[in-house]
């Protein structure tokens, strides 16, 4: 009988100290961190897409259209 209450003894302190392990842990980086960081980057790379993609219909393309049209609209006289 004292056998069987050593073991149990032995299995409740190695719990014991994992959880103080656990608990002491200062290393900061869990679930709830890579998340917020995963969600800020695409908060960010949306934000660039939207810009680029305002900056290409409102500068670029306008910009690229007339000199194309310049270009075949040329008269050799």
């Amino acid at each position: 009988m004292k056998n069987v209450f050593k073991k149990v003894n032995n299995k409740v302190n190695e719990m014991v100290i994992k959880a103080k392990n656990a608990i002491d842990n200062k290393k900061g980086e869990g679930y709830i961190d890579s998340g917020v960081k995963i969600i800020i980057a695409v908060v960010i790379g949306a934000l660039l897409l939207g810009l680029l993609y305002t900056l290409f219909k409102t500068v670029i393309e306008p910009n690229l259209t007339s000199k194309v049209v310049g270009l075949f609209n040329y008269s050799g006289t």
